[in-house]
């Protein structure tokens, strides 16, 4: 398929590669252009010079951006071909854009290793035939891919599954401190907490990260916040309350406020221990 596709950061980099190694005739645009002009050195395709030079003659067109602002911007004046959004912007903002074109919003889990193998896990929002047209560029980049509903669906279940994954690492963070004021052998903690009831992909994750203090970025903290905030704000409309989301959006929003907003949300660690004036 021809394909525009629009940001490269550190997943849609990695994605968009999954898709040129699949055979799919990519066109790529990013706002600093020098990283399309690398991409476009090692994988082909060519160097879109707007979101609209990426969607010209293309069959879908892709975008992979921050938040749900700069793809409204990226798809302005686009309605033709296939828009599908990659990024985390919300249901309400995914319901906008889809009442102007024919849209798909399909979220990703499984941070940048899943986008680097191309085993991510996709939420699917949209109609059935335009989920079907778009799956051979789905099975490029992702292992499970689930069509959930109506347009927006794919954002609401990614945000609920993202606010879980930071309730768990923050609970993650608050029994590691726990463990270290108690004096247990941590790394023995973390083996048991992977193979008990408490087991999760968070400790899977995160556990010898935050016992090593490794924040090397997998998904940013900014962005866990921004996610768990949409989370929050769909359950206030809903007039529901979510109190473990709410817990972690406070230590998230410590975490940013200490600076450590570009780093792996693992991080929010610092924040646990700057409370309790225990490290690890």
């Amino acid at each position: 398929m021809r394909v525009g596709f629009c940001g490269l950061g550190l997943m849609g980099s990695l994605m968009a590669a999954q898709l040129a190694r699949a055979g799919h005739e990519l066109a790529v645009w990013n706002r600093t252009r020098s990283k399309a002009e690398a991409f476009v050195a090692e994988h082909g395709g060519r160097v879109a010079d707007s979101p609209a030079g990426a969607a010209e003659g293309a069959d879908a067109v892709i975008t992979m951006l921050v938040d749900g602002e700069q793809v409204a911007t990226a798809l302005e004046g686009i309605d033709e071909p296939l828009c599908i959004d990659m990024s985390t912007i919300g249901p309400a903002a995914a319901r906008d854009l889809g009442r102007r074109r024919r849209f798909l919003d399909a979220p990703v889990s499984g941070s940048t290793p899943g986008a680097r193998d191309g085993t991510l896990t996709i939420m699917v929002g949209g109609a059935a035939d335009d989920v079907e047209a778009a799956m051979p560029l789905f099975e490029a980049m992702g292992r499970l891919i689930v069509h959930v509903g109506p347009v927006g669906q794919g954002q609401a279940i990614k945000v609920i599954t993202n606010a879980v994954a930071a309730a768990n690492a923050a609970a993650l963070a608050q029994a590691l401190v726990v463990g270290a004021a108690v004096e247990v052998d941590l790394d023995k903690l973390v083996d048991l907490l992977g193979d008990t009831a408490a087991a999760s992909t968070m400790v899977a994750l995160k556990g010898r990260p935050m016992l090593e203090h490794d924040w090397t970025p997998l998904f940013r903290l900014d962005q866990m916040l921004k996610d768990v905030r949409l989370c929050l704000d769909g359950a206030a409309s809903a007039g529901i309350d979510f109190p473990a989301a709410e817990a972690a959006r406070e230590v998230l929003e410590r975490g940013v406020d200490r600076g450590l907003g570009n780093a792996d949300f693992a991080a929010l660690l610092e924040v646990v221990e700057a409370r309790t004036g225990r490290r690890l």
